[in-house]
């Protein structure tokens, strides 16, 4: 390991890095520095253009650096993985993701938004309904730890609080090691899988081996004395089943909507269940159906976006590549009384045709929620279906909410200069503070919106 002058560094970059450059011009990255900030550097990894490090001295401090609030956060050896970002003051990070987000837009995609939306943010601290914990047991270590990895590492971090996770989640942490530790599978229990619900908490054992009578008493005494619901998985999440009478459903509640969705403990649900329920308000504004009009939501998991959006439209369409997931999202309908109004179809959105598309029917607004991949196929289905011609008709407006900024920026570059779309508006949303995960919400109109009918908080249809 090597040391490098002092450097001053120029920004983040999407791992939470400082980004700097020597004096040849060579990029460095810089594991717990921050722009603004004059460092050095100890230098772990070097290659032909670029060079890695981390944080060896500060000689001078950014004015948004702030001391930590996770004794388990930081550069040192065991430190948790869980978070990367605890050292910048919380606004400052909404507004390096925001960054983010249009350096993406516009390095990738080659295009900017006609209007910068208000960054999305919830709670600081304490916003984490959704975990998976992994189990060891490590003699060497006295017994069992549960938590995230180390950085930069396989090993379990030595935990024994966590503020970013929902509080009664955290509370659980070391009863939780007391309890796998009284376990005779200690040794074949290698996660657990935390899904806090509207009114009751679930959490999934990953057993490589059936549990003993003993074993099984343990859990339910723990349920009872936490209020919490067991279930064991001895496979694959389909394999998830409750270890008793669950009681209580596991659900979500999105108030302004009056819907609730029931989900299973290893479905995907947003792990920030406050900022989601801000996010579907917000995607829903800026879509801005009407009554008489027809939706799509691709890539619609649950129904979180559809049965929302099935309370304001005529009809909405819930495309969604997982069969079970399907299931669940026409349950929910059903459960929520707008079965008439939302219906569900399972199809590969990755290998999708533009007969396909043109089978779907026309809808005048389309809401799209990819997983980190994107939505390329669907762009690309969208292009190539208007060169066509014929009776079926591009959305008036997509709304685009993304998980990965690359992605988002690759598929809006396609929109834009071969779709005949404009980038009207776009925004970050802290889904995961202190993290260097970027979440964001992109509106696409195929008339761009005048400059004097946007809105503070989104963008208006365009006047007739």
């Amino acid at each position: 390991m090597t040391q490098k002058e002092w450097l001053r560094v120029e920004s983040l970059d999407l791992d939470a890095q400082g980004v700097a450059h020597d004096a040849a011009g060579k990029v460095i990255f810089i594991e717990g520095a921050l722009p603004g900030e004059e460092v050095q550097v100890d230098v772990h990894r070097r290659k032909a253009a670029w060079e890695q490090g981390t944080l060896a001295a500060l000689r001078r401090e950014s004015s948004q650096r702030v001391a930590p609030r996770c004794p388990h956060f930081g550069l040192h050896a065991g430190a948790c993985g869980g978070c990367k970002m605890q050292h910048l003051h919380f606004d400052a990070q909404v507004a390096v993701k925001q960054r983010a987000l249009e350096d993406a837009l516009w390095h990738i995609g080659k295009v900017k938004p006609a209007q910068v939306l208000r960054p999305l943010a919830g709670p600081a601290w304490g916003y984490r309904d959704r975990a998976r914990l992994s189990v060891r047991h490590v003699v060497k270590k006295g017994g069992v730890l549960v938590g995230f990895h180390e950085r930069k590492s396989s090993y379990v971090a030595d935990m024994r609080d966590c503020h970013v996770l929902a509080p009664r989640v955290a509370a659980m942490l070391l009863p939780l090691r007391e309890l796998v530790g009284t376990m005779a599978a200690r040794d074949r229990l290698p996660q657990i899988e935390v899904a806090v619900g509207s009114d009751v908490t679930a959490l999934v054992l990953r057993h490589l081996e059936p549990l003993t009578d003993a074993d099984r008493a343990r859990l339910c005494d723990f349920a009872a004395a936490w209020g919490v619901q067991w279930w064991l998985q001895p496979g694959g999440p389909d394999t998830a089943h409750p270890l008793d009478d669950a009681g209580t459903l596991l659900a979500y509640r999105l108030p302004e909507f009056g819907v609730e969705l029931h989900f299973r403990p290893t479905d995907f649900t947003q792990v920030n269940g406050a900022v989601n329920a801000t996010l579907v308000s917000k995607a829903l504004r800026l879509l801005d159906v009407r009554p008489h009009e027809r939706a799509i939501d691709w890539f619609c998991g649950l129904g979180n976006f559809t049965l929302a959006l099935a309370t304001r439209a005529r009809e909405v369409l819930g495309v969604e590549g997982s069969p079970a997931l399907v299931e669940r999202a026409r349950d929910n309908a059903h459960r929520n009384g707008l079965a008439e109004r939302a219906r569900f179809a399972a199809r590969n959105l990755f290998e999708m045709t533009a007969a396909d598309l043109a089978a779907d029917g026309t809808a005048e607004r389309w809401l799209v929620d990819p997983p980190r991949e994107g939505a390329l196929r669907l762009a690309q289905c969208l292009v190539e279906l208007q060169g066509q011609g014929g009776d079926w008709q591009p959305p008036a407006r997509i709304v685009y909410v993304s998980c990965n900024p690359a992605t988002l920026a690759r598929d809006a570059g396609l929109l834009v200069h071969q779709g005949g779309y404009a980038l009207s508006a776009a925004g970050a949303v802290n889904m995961f503070p202190h993290t260097a995960h970027v979440e964001s919400i992109a509106v696409f109109d195929r008339d761009a919106a005048p400059a004097g009918e946007r809105v503070a908080d989104g963008v208006n249809r365009p006047a007739p």
